[in-house]
């Protein structure tokens, strides 16, 4: 399983990572679908080869092509969207939040997945980005369809592991060059 190569590859030091790692994904209660979706956009957002490397096989034998697809959307879109409203909402001067975005964001109106699914992913991955804007829209969203907020938070605990452990491999693998 590549779950167990990555935790594996997480050093001593960071002992608790290896642990949150197996709890947030071998024993996360989501849905397969909403599971997998958040690890694969998370892994991509996360820019750790490391991690998108071991997790995507896993991540690709548990969703349909669809929401394969759905979750590598969410990933790109959010990485545009986010750098865009987190640096429009940081701007001092509020005339810019008055102004028509004109970029394309087509997926999230049909992202080919249930809605739900995709603002999770797009909520997961707008926390590893770090865009407060992002995650509000979403998260309300999501309160809206009637998910639970231990739903909302076990995506924030997969970004925020995904991301730790990428920041740890990827720190060791240069430091060991």
């Amino acid at each position: 399983m590549a779950l167990d190569e990555l935790k594996s590859a997480v050093p001593d030091f960071a002992k608790d990572l290896k642990l949150n790692l197996g709890s947030v994904i071998g024993n996360s209660e989501l849905p397969k679908q909403q599971l997998w979706g958040t690890v694969l956009a998370c892994a991509i957002a996360s820019r750790s080869p490391k991690v998108l490397r071991e997790l995507e096989p896993e991540a690709k034998a548990n969703l349909s092509a669809e929401a394969y697809a759905a979750a590598k959307s969410a990933a790109a879109i959010m990485a545009m969207n986010n750098v865009f409203y987190r640096t429009r909402h940081l701007l001092s001067d509020p005339e810019y939040g008055t102004m028509r975005a004109g970029l394309r964001m087509n997926v999230i109106g049909n992202p080919g997945v249930e809605k739900v699914d995709f603002e999770l992913w797009s909520l997961a991955v707008s926390a590893i980005n770090g865009c407060g804007m992002c995650l509000d829209s979403h998260e309300q969203v999501l309160r809206k369809a009637g998910v639970d907020r231990e739903t909302i938070l076990e995506a924030i605990k997969i970004a925020s592991v995904l991301q730790a452990v990428g920041a740890t491999l990827d720190s060791e693998a240069t430091l060991a060059e």
